[in-house]
């Protein structure tokens, strides 16, 4: 099987599994698969911030979560602690499930390793193609569920959301601030103006 044959062959089987989500988004009218939907907002902004990107981080952004409605937050505790343990398990399931397509598909063991291990983000801040990820991720927080976290949690005080957003921030590497404040100026002004104050120097 040629490489461009591998990758669309990961593709495909990544898109299958994920068509299978219950849930659904609404995408430009068009009801979605909820992970199908964000795989392929994953996918986009993957693009927009690296043009020619390898096919193992192509694989990865697709992947990044690949059938999570299977893993849902409600089988943790509540509290800080376990929400980390939850996306910790859910990173490895996804580097797992996209390491075991990957070698259906062809890949030989170490390009299915890299995959996985981006995934898990072990090697986050050592790494440039987790870094990448993490960017990709991040963007796609910011421009399509922001609005709707915010409008969920609206018992969380200022001070709270200070830290998600800075939190946030923090993860992403300068290309992906680059690309966060560009996306900024087309948000609604009360989001806008949380950023600016979380991003401010302190006095």
């Amino acid at each position: 099987m040629t490489a461009s044959a591998q990758l669309n062959c990961a593709l495909n089987k990544i898109d299958c599994a994920n068509r299978a989500d219950p849930n659904r988004e609404t995408v430009n009218g068009e009801s979605l698969p909820r992970e199908y939907a964000y795989s392929l907002h994953m996918t986009r902004w993957l693009f927009a911030l690296e043009t020619k990107p390898s096919e193992h981080m192509q694989i990865a952004c697709r992947a990044q979560h690949i059938e999570r409605w299977t893993m849902p937050r409600g089988d943790y505790e509540e509290g800080r602690k376990a929400y980390y343990q939850w996306r910790q398990a859910c990173g490895r399931m996804h580097g797992r499930r996209a390491a075991e397509i990957m070698a259906e598909c062809g890949y030989d063991a170490g390009q299915c390793e890299k995959t996985e291990t981006i995934l898990t983000k072990r090697e986050l801040r050592n790494d440039a193609d987790t870094q990448l990820l993490e960017d990709v991720a991040c963007m796609v927080f910011l421009e399509r569920y922001f609005a709707q976290f915010y409008e969920q949690k609206a018992d969380y005080d200022r001070e709270k959301w200070l830290r998600i957003v800075r939190r946030t921030w923090g993860k992403m590497s300068p290309r992906g601030h680059e690309a966060a404040l560009k996306l900024a100026e087309g948000m609604p002004a009360h989001l806008l103006g949380l950023l600016q104050e979380a991003l401010a120097e302190p006095e």
